[in-house]
């Protein structure tokens, strides 16, 4: 029994500690990790938060590899990577052009951009396309689950085939590309996982049920994985859950709550979303959300009864936000069928 009551102190004093350290990052701000040289996958690598992440990893030197279903704009994204190495280059060749001494300078490691065109809502694609990137660029440092889709229906009005598309892609994927890519990831004890949920992952809204589920299941896949990381006492793989609120991609464009209210959360600018979330993972943060004010929802959303919170989406306008969205999608869906039918 005493030994009981001493683990139970134990485990209180650890978890104030950890209050404290959380608490201590707010004030004096972690140094970020460097990743140059390192390969990182990011999956719907040419539009969108993707495309940002790409850039943003590309700044630090990091090896990219892009995934993505449309081969089209995965290159444009992998060209924007390749010009931003370029001006790395001759970054550093100015920096270097007034060394003294006449000492040869070691030139830097120069990193590249590999893209490849993939399917990750099959899982045939996402295998064998893991298999030709250890085959032909290596080691998996980083993966970045980040594709995403949206059906953008009413659940009576949504086909049953979109509703199975966005459970795969939005949730099944992420088991996919995990085990293709972490067994290597757990022998040397090295790499970090990236989850791209969302706020929608946290609390739901009506109209969207089969996006919001298919989050739920991604955050909850994301979070039992980090559980069975820490058991296996593997502490150099690092895990970090992304869950923005919305976000100006387009994704979800017409989406809309109280005018009112709106100016005091207006959809994030994908710039902003993709910095505060680099910052997450170069400090290794368990779990990002953002604005800070989808911390206090969450747990709102946690201690008060149903009704309460309904009350408050009622107020907010968030109850019905996505159903000028729906609208405009159904009305886009309807002015294309008319046209193929001329």
């Amino acid at each position: 029994m005493m030994v009981i009551i001493a683990e139970f102190l134990v485990v209180i004093l650890k978890v104030l500690w950890a209050f404290v350290t959380a608490g201590a990052k707010w004030v004096v701000r972690p140094k970020e990790k460097s990743v140059a040289g390192q390969v990182c996958v990011i999956t719907g690598a040419g539009s969108g938060l993707g495309r940002l992440f790409a850039k943003e990893f590309a700044r630090r030197r990091a090896v990219l590899v892009l995934w993505d279903i449309n081969s089209q704009s995965n290159e444009e994204t992998a060209e924007m990577v390749r010009e931003i190495y370029r001006e790395l280059d001759r970054e550093t060749a100015m920096s270097t052009e007034g060394a003294v001494g006449g000492v040869e300078e070691v030139p830097p490691f120069q990193p590249q951009v590999y893209t490849y065109v993939c399917d990750v809502g099959k899982r045939e694609s996402v295998y064998s396309t893991a298999e030709k990137v250890r085959g032909e660029v290596g080691t998996v440092d980083m993966l970045i689950n980040n594709a995403g889709v949206v059906s953008g229906h009413h659940l009576l009005e949504c086909p049953d085939e979109l509703i199975e598309r966005t459970m795969v892609v939005n949730c099944h994927a992420h088991f996919w590309t995990t085990k293709a890519f972490l067994p290597k990831m757990l022998e040397v004890n090295h790499g970090h996982i990236v989850t791209v949920a969302s706020s929608l992952g946290l609390f739901s809204t009506a109209g969207v049920e089969d996006y919001c589920a298919s989050k739920f299941g991604a955050i909850g896949f994301h979070e039992s994985l980090s559980h069975e990381i820490k058991a296996s006492d593997k502490d150099g793989i690092k895990m970090t859950l992304v869950c923005p609120y919305l976000v100006d991609t387009g994704m979800f464009r017409g989406c809309r709550i109280r005018k009112e209210i709106e100016p005091f959360l207006p959809p994030l600018k994908p710039e902003f979303c993709v910095t505060q979330c680099m910052r997450a993972i170069l400090t290794d943060q368990a779990m990002i959300c953002t604005p800070r004010i989808v911390y206090m929802v969450n747990f709102m959303k946690s201690i008060l009864p149903f009704e309460a919170i309904v009350c408050m989406y009622r107020f907010l306008g968030a109850d019905k936000c996505m159903y000028p969205f729906l609208a405009q999608r159904k009305e886009l869906m309807n002015n294309n069928e008319a046209k193929e039918e001329i």
